[in-house]
């Protein structure tokens, strides 16, 4: 079973503290806490308490749990409509760094994949459209419409863990699908 990536980014955050505080000889504990008072000399002259280190783990641990560099900046759903029509939602992660102008090429890309797995011709943009949606969190970049797969094709629909969907590649972004997308 895999785990999501917050949950893996804690658990080596977990294994890290413990580690670090596990090589340390056994001496006394601080009055505020429960790092040991030690630090590790790095030279003769330089040491850094394990405190500090454990402090600043912990903050790169919550900054990546946070920004999630390797997460895509957009989440794509799909929804079959009649006729060779399809519904495309994108909403963009609410924390990011960068890809805020990226919507409509995301769009088409997913459109492309569609036909070319398909067997269609081309497609017809229907109609599409760009906002924000505001919530207590922050402000949510989101991007939608509908596309007409045109020419003899077919996307056979299969009933899958999300209900139905597409016999189609998968609309989220995996690592094996950035390295190699036409797998």
């Amino acid at each position: 079973m895999r785990l999501p990536r917050p949950r893996v980014a804690l658990a080596i955050l977990f294994v890290a503290v413990a580690s670090l505080a596990a090589c340390s000889s056994p001496g006394k504990l601080n009055a505020t806490g429960l790092i040991p008072d030690k630090a590790f000399q790095l030279s003769s002259s330089f040491g850094l308490p394990l405190e500090k280190i454990v402090f600043w783990g912990a903050y790169a641990g919550i900054a990546y749990l946070v920004l999630d560099p390797l997460a895509p900046n957009w989440e794509i759903e799909q929804a079959p409509l009649p006729d060779n029509h399809v519904h495309l939602a994108l909403k963009m992660k609410r924390v990011h760094a960068g890809g805020a102008g990226e919507a409509r090429q995301l769009f088409q890309r997913r459109a492309r994949e569609l036909v070319q797995y398909g067997g269609f011709d081309g497609y017809e943009i229907e109609e599409y459209s760009e906002g924000v949606e505001s919530s207590v969190l922050g402000s949510q970049r989101v991007a939608s419409g509908v596309i007409r797969l045109t020419g003899k094709g077919q996307l056979s629909a299969v009933q899958g863990a999300g209900g139905f969907g597409f016999n189609a590649p998968p609309a989220c972004r995996t690592a094996a699908r950035a390295s190699n997308p036409w797998s």
